[in-house]
């Protein structure tokens, strides 16, 4: 049997405690090592912006942003971001509370219908328009790009990009639409 901790829990081995930045506050915890993010997020940090869709990395509803970076948080173990910073939908805003232009131009646009996707279609949006800003190529991107330099986000590269977040209503064009605004 392991050593008790303060909280009167045992350490088994198991478990590691972690600081995560979480919308710019951070968080330290005592995380099983077999937790994914998505569930740190929602039951330690009551964060419940991302949703858990299919739980297998397939339908994008749990998309959030580590170190910038867009990933599927039901897949990735919360152990590994030990000193990561993580965005979800609700850290969008900016320090006065006013929404994300991605957000806005979602409201504008009625890009979403029961909303369930919403989240983690935001979250990976906000991850294409930096990925091309930063000149990351996609399968569509015309090879003639120089590379390292901006890509131009048209309907097809937007297309491309999100194709990993499904919508189950098909608000696919408003999504496009919303985005198309924002560049």
């Amino acid at each position: 049997m392991g050593a008790a901790h303060d909280d009167g829990t045992r350490a088994t081995g198991h478990h590691s405690e972690v600081t995560l930045t979480v919308n710019g506050t951070p968080h330290t915890l005592h995380l099983d090592h077999r937790r994914v993010l998505l569930d740190v997020l929602r039951e330690d940090l009551g964060l419940t912006g991302s949703k858990k869709g299919c739980d297998h990395g397939q339908c994008g509803a749990c998309t959030a942003l580590v170190d910038g970076r867009r990933v599927n948080s039901c897949l990735l173990l919360a152990v590994t971001l030990d000193g990561c910073e993580v965005t979800t939908v609700e850290g969008l805003t900016d320090g006065a509370g006013e929404p994300h232009p991605l957000q806005r131009a979602f409201l504008d646009r009625d890009a979403f219908q029961c909303g369930y996707c919403t989240p983690g279609q935001i979250c990976s949006a906000v991850g294409v328009l930096a990925e091309a800003e930063a000149g990351h190529p996609s399968h569509v991107t015309d090879p003639a790009t120089a590379p390292g330099r901006p890509v131009a986000l048209d309907a097809a590269e937007i297309r491309e990009r999100l194709s990993g977040n499904l919508c189950r209503c098909g608000a696919y064009p408003r999504i496009v639409e919303a985005v198309e605004d924002v560049i």
